[in-house]
């Protein structure tokens, strides 16, 4: 699975300062709302980098329902769709999917209950990825699941940030439900919007298609060797537009590719690279960083379940 990232305006977090524009009892009309929202969509880094993980856990949830607030004024303003399909995603991801995987060794039912959480956040971010394409591209959505290739054909690489959040959140939904028909029936649109996405621009955040593009191949059906080898090329291709920077990659192999071959080794070796990362080379990148690092350590220390030995 893919971890958080920040690609300037169009992937970072919406800032927490959006708050301060709620005053109680007040409403804000369209044209404020877009003087608020384009404001704090310029891009910084107050949240990708920063090292807190629990900080910004803290505080994302009230910044995500204010940019929900400030869609029901504005439901098509381009900025705040693609911050609701990144700011979900991540924050299903981070604070609900990966905690699951932990709870559940403990406890089954609520380690269950907060996948199935998990999936429905994702679904949300989904949504909001669609809503932002269908705005730029009206009929999109509906052309999408008719034919999908010739929706995304009009797509250009002003959408390729809402592809990849799109299609991330619609591929981790689908892991999440694996039992839902309907789910499962939507990977080749999946698959579609991640290649529209790779031709327009594989460079994409330094590499985050590609980080996709490993766990995708290693879950799609019936792999075997020919996707393992095309998740070693995606893998090499993700460290060098990072220049090895971006941790989400090394454990995004160990976790996939490495565990289906049940290569310890190799494990090892990514997982511990992972955590020789100097996080602060990059401090865009720090609490991306940081994530990919507290999830090597969870994998290293429960190694046990994935292999047998």
């Amino acid at each position: 699975m893919p971890s958080p990232t920040n690609d300037d305006r169009h992937s970072g977090l919406i800032y927490l300062a959006l708050a301060t524009f709620l005053l109680a009892g007040c409403s804000i009309n369209r044209i404020a709302s877009d003087a608020v929202a384009d404001a704090l969509l310029e891009g910084g880094t107050a949240y990708s980098s920063d090292e807190d993980i629990v900080l910004v856990g803290d505080a994302v949830p009230f910044v995500l329902k204010t940019v929900e607030s400030l869609l029901e004024g504005n439901p098509e303003h381009d900025g705040l769709l693609q911050a609701a399909a990144s700011g979900f995603t991540q924050y299903a991801y981070v604070y609900v999917h990966q905690p699951a995987d932990a709870i559940e060794l403990v406890d089954v039912g609520r380690g269950y209950a907060m996948r199935d959480r998990a999936r429905r956040l994702y679904l949300r971010a989904r949504n909001y990825g669609l809503r932002g394409l269908d705005a730029r591209h009206p009929g999109f959505i509906e052309r999408l699941y008719r034919e999908p290739e010739a929706a995304l054909a009009d797509c250009t690489d002003r959408d390729v940030a809402l592809l990849y959040w799109t299609t991330v959140a619609s591929a981790a939904a689908v892991g999440l439900g694996k039992d839902d028909p309907n789910l499962l029936g939507q990977l080749p649109i999946i698959e579609a919007m991640a290649q529209r996405a790779l031709t327009l621009d594989e460079s994409f955040s330094a590499g985050d298609l590609h980080v996709f593009m490993i766990s995708y191949e290693m879950a799609r059906p019936g792999g075997g060797e020919v996707a393992a080898h095309r998740a070693r090329a995606h893998f090499e291709r993700a460290v060098t537009l990072s220049d090895g920077h971006k941790a989400a990659a090394y454990v995004a192999l160990a976790e996939s590719l490495s565990v289906a071959q049940q290569d310890r080794v190799e494990f090892d070796r990514l997982l511990h690279t992972t955590l020789m990362l100097d996080i602060d080379s990059r401090p865009e990148w720090r609490l991306a960083n940081r994530v990919s690092q507290e999830r090597a350590r969870w994998l290293l220390d429960h190694a046990h379940h994935f292999f047998s030995e």
